[in-house]
C-alpha cells in the first residue's frame, strides 16, 4: 500500500498554529469487513492534541466509516483504536468513556423534532454528566451564542434552516466538552448559501485549538484550516500530507485523479 507520510508534526499552519505531541488518536493496523466487503485495510494513523485533519476520497472509500469506527459507531474486526488512552473494545464501559469525550456532527443533524433547540442540548449533559438542568441551560445558551443562534433557544427543529439546524448540531456536541470532533460530511445535505454559516463555526473551532477529524469536499476548507490532508480510496489511506504539499504535489496517481475530478481547472 502506497502511503506518504505527513510531516504535519513538524510543521505550523498559517496563523501560527502547531499541534502539541500529545497523542490523542492512535489507530493501528485497524481492518473493518462488512460480510466478504473489506472496508477498511490496515489503516494506521495517529492525530496528535490540537491537529486539524480533513480527510477526502470518492464515494465509497471508507471515510465515513473510518471516523465512525473512533467512537464504536462502527465495530472494526482487526488491530486496535485508542483514544484519549482509552482503547476500544467490546467493553461497554469502555466505549462510553470515549464517546464522553468525542462529539460528532453528522451529515443530517440528528435532532429530536419534538424537542425545543435548548432541550437537544440539555438532554446529553442531564442524562450523561448528571448534571442539573439550570447549569445544562447555562451551558447550552452559552455554546448557542458560540454557534451565533441564541435566538433560536426556545424554537423547534422543523423552524430552522438547514444551516441552522447544523449549528445546533454542532453546539449540542460541544456542550459534552468534547475532547474530540468528529465531523462526517458537514455540509453536504446544506443549501449553498447554508455551507459558508457553517464552515465558519468550524472554521472558529478549529483556531480554538480543538482538535478535529472531518470527512468533508470543501477543500477552500481543507487548505486554510487543515494541518493535514489524507486521501482514501477503496478502504485505505493512500497519502497523507500538510495542504501546501497535497494540493501543489500529490505523490500518487489516485490523488491526481481525484483531485483533477474536484477541483476547478
Amino acid at each position: 500500500m502506497a502511503q506518504t507520510q505527513s510531516q504535519t508534526s513538524a510543521n505550523a499552519r498559517p496563523g501560527g498554529h502547531r499541534p502539541g505531541s500529545e497523542v490523542m488518536i492512535q489507530i493501528t493496523g485497524m481492518n473493518k469487513w462488512y460480510g466478504a466487503f473489506h472496508v477498511l485495510k490496515e489503516i494506521d494513523l495517529t492525530v496528535h492534541k490540537g491537529e486539524r485533519i480533513v480527510i477526502c476520497g470518492p464515494s465509497g472509500s471508507g471515510k465515513s466509516t473510518l471516523i465512525r469506527c473512533i467512537n464504536r459507531l462502527e465495530e472494526h474486526q482487526s488491530g486496535s483504536i485508542v483514544v484519549d488512552g482509552i482503547e476500544l473494545t467490546a467493553d461497554l464501559k469502555r466505549i462510553d468513556e470515549v464517546r464522553r469525550e468525542v462529539g460528532m456532527v453528522f451529515q443530517h443533524f440528528n435532532l429530536f423534532p419534538h424537542l425545543t433547540v435548548l432541550d437537544n442540548l440539555c438532554l446529553a449533559p442531564m442524562w450523561v454528566r448528571r448534571m442539573p438542568r439550570k447549569d445544562a441551560e447555562a451551558i447550552a445558551m452559552k455554546y448557542l451564542e458560540r454557534v451565533r443562534i441564541p435566538e433560536q433557544a426556545r424554537k423547534f427543529p422543523g423552524q430552522l434552516s438547514g444551516g441552522q439546524q447544523q449549528r445546533v448540531a454542532i453546539a449540542r456536541s460541544l456542550c459534552m466538552s468534547p475532547k474530540v470532533m468528529l465531523f462526517d460530511e458537514p455540509t453536504s445535505a446544506l443549501d449553498p448559501e447554508m455551507v459558508k454559516e457553517v464552515l465558519d463555526v468550524m472554521i472558529s473551532l478549529a483556531e480554538e485549538g480543538m482538535t478535529m477529524l472531518c470527512v468533508t469536499h470543501e477543500m477552500g476548507f481543507a487548505r486554510s484550516v487543515a494541518d493535514r490532508v489524507i486521501f482514501m480510496d477503496r478502504g485505505e489511506i493512500v497519502e497523507q500530507n500538510p495542504p501546501e504539499l497535497f494540493f501543489s504535489n500529490p505523490q500518487s496517481e489516485r490523488t491526481r485523479t481525484f483531485l483533477g475530478q474536484i477541483l476547478p481547472h
